[in-house]
């Protein structure tokens, strides 16, 4: 059985978020620890149900990954986004090279410096691994565990949170082999300051920061490189590790929980608020399979094999969904008139909840855009990942995301791939000498022009071949191709040959889309073409558009071929109303 969680930390703090970056001086034990960046072990079964119901990732709506281009973006496989503002980020693209970009604080992008950069850099010493399983830190610091095994931690590291032995900042990946060699690493998680990884014999490590336990040691000495989490954990199969500020748990697989660690909010769910200093089991989930445990700010959210959901710890915001803000020491049942809960989500650096149904309903509570949600409210949203996109403070990602669902592919990649694709068009079009190829029922349901040509005896006469001759090739392409993308790619000169397509076919989004590349390439050289032929297809806005910027530049507009090859009425049109606009005077 497949299992997969993140826990979290504690809260006592009232509803808003303190910086996670702040660290206490060693040795100073802190009445509320720091906040840290959410932690979440990413497991195979996670990234799978990144697919349940044909939900795709979009992480444009991060605004970070809004820096890059669309083709950047197309490029990445899986991305994380983390930092005290949302603003680091890490991505693998689908040829398995990593790259980072952001502020780096603490020089947690693993560059080899600490300088931040809006550009995109590769971590070549990453490059070809295949990432399983990443989680960061309050410092920030960052574990990467790849599909051979191997460990690798930069970032911070005033509390030996990387497992090299040291305290000194890691400023580049560093792989770590103490005390985990000839182990195999499946799994990585990041408290504020602590680590933990998980074996594929199903072992768990810990090391870092340990003021409350939360290593799992029975004391509360850091831990400088890796050591195995034993006592109630002996001789038990882990199969999911995950991380709070300054708390730990393990779920083994007869899907027990087992946490350790600071426990001030009830957060470790045992019935009171003692910390522990070694793995205690939740007796209070006996007799419940738990598959998925996620964790926020303070508070824990537990997902049984039934779809049943259970929450404990911080409730300060309603992040625990029960409907008030009264703080719980034990897991209480919520969400029991929903329909069968399939995932939920929540991130240590945010009061934020999230769950998705059976049916694809994605419900979200707790600290929303700074508003109190006590009860799971319903969203519009495909996945929950959306819901720390759009309402989460700050906008990071739970879990690293997949944008790769094995060989699922959206609907909006597989028309955009068969575009102009002979092997499954049904149709093709002559311009010029040249083919295009597309699909009947594609055009049919994308442009009004194609369903009434359709419905004619032409359609029945199974004609394969359509001449065209009104239009050029680059133009017409470019037509079809936008019914297949939403999109245009045309030079300004070329746009024009568009918008009178655009107009002829009564395409009014396309029309809007054409004006908007003829307004972007407008020249001095091509401004009089431009507005003869917005004159020309009934563009008034863009007529006005190109008007004003002949008046703004009319010595030079003048000095154009253009100008002087234009027809003789439209010419003395344009000069008697640019002399109206004063265009003459002095």
């Amino acid at each position: 059985m497949e299992r997969c969680f993140s826990v979290s930390g504690d809260d006592r703090a009232p509803c808003s978020l303190p910086p996670p970056n702040v660290l206490p001086p060693p040795g100073y034990l802190p009445p509320v620890p720091p906040s840290s960046p959410p932690s979440s072990l990413v497991t195979p079964c996670q990234q799978g149900r990144l697919s349940f119901a044909g939900a795709m990732v979009d992480v444009s709506k991060w605004p970070l990954f809004s820096l890059l281009s669309r083709e950047e973006q197309a490029t990445i496989r899986q991305a994380c986004v983390f930092g005290i503002f949302g603003n680091e980020a890490i991505y693998i693209t689908h040829r398995d090279e990593v790259f980072v970009f952001g502020l780096n604080y603490s020089g947690c992008l693993g560059t080899g410096d600490s300088a931040s950069t809006i550009i995109p850099k590769k971590l070549d010493l990453l490059g070809g691994k295949k990432v399983i399983s990443l989680s960061y830190g309050s410092g920030p610091h960052v574990l990467l565990a790849t599909e051979d095994g191997q460990l690798f931690t930069w970032g911070h590291n005033g509390y030996s949170q990387l497992g090299n032995g040291t305290t000194n900042q890691g400023l580049s990946p560093m792989l770590i082999t103490a005390n985990l060699q000839n182990k195999k690493v499946v799994g990585v998680a990041c408290g504020s300051h602590h680590s933990m990884a998980l074996t594929q014999d199903g072992e768990v490590f810990a090391w870092g920061y340990n003021n409350y336990g939360q290593v799992g040691t029975g004391s509360t000495s850091n831990q400088p490189c890796p050591r195995r989490v034993s006592g109630c954990l002996q001789g038990k199969m882990a199969v999911g590790i995950t991380c709070g500020q300054t708390s730990s748990m393990a779920l083994v697989d007869n899907g027990e929980v087992y946490a350790w660690g600071y426990n001030g909010n009830g957060q470790l769910g045992i019935g009171n608020n003692g910390n522990q200093m070694t793995p205690c089991r939740l007796t209070a989930l006996q007799g419940l399979c738990i598959q998925q445990i996620v964790s926020g700010y303070g508070h824990c959210l537990a997902l049984t094999d039934e779809g049943l959901l259970y929450a404990w710890g911080a409730n300060t915001c309603g992040q625990l969904g029960t409907g008030n803000k009264n703080n719980h020491l034990s897991p209480v049942q919520i969400m029991a008139d929903k329909e069968r809960v399939v995932e939920v989500a929540a991130c240590h650096s945010t009061y934020t909840s999230a769950a998705k149904t059976q049916s694809g309903q994605v419900y979200m509570w707790g600290q929303c855009r700074g508003q109190s949600i006590v009860l799971p409210y319903l969203t519009h949203f495909t996945n929950t990942d959306d819901v720390f996109a759009c309402f989460a403070t700050p906008s990071v990602m739970w879990r690293l995301v997949s944008m790769e669902h094995g060989d699922f592919m959206t609907l909006a990649e597989a028309l955009r791939k068969e575009f102009d694709s002979p092997e499954t068009a049904d149709l093709k079009f002559s311009i010029d000498g040249k083919f295009i190829h597309v699909h009947k029922a594609v055009l049919k349901i994308r442009c009004e022009h194609f369903r009434s040509m359709f419905r004619s005896q032409w359609a029945e006469d199974h004609q394969e071949v359509i001449e065209i001759s009104q239009f050029s090739y680059p133009v017409y392409k470019s037509f079809l191709q936008f019914l297949y993308t939403d999109t245009v790619d045309l030079p300004p000169e070329d746009a024009i040959g568009l918008l009178d397509l655009a107009t002829s076919y009564c395409e009014n989004r396309l029309k809007r889309l054409c004006q908007q590349i003829i307004k972007s390439g407008i020249t001095v050289e091509n401004a009089f073409t431009l507005l003869c032929a917005a004159i020309r297809y009934d563009a008034e806005d863009l007529e006005k558009f190109c008007f004003r910027f002949c008046i703004n530049h009319l010595t030079q507009v003048t000095q154009t071929d253009a100008f002087w090859q234009i027809d003789g009425a439209m010419l003395k049109e344009f000069i008697g109303k640019a002399s109206r606009h004063g265009a003459f005077r002095n």
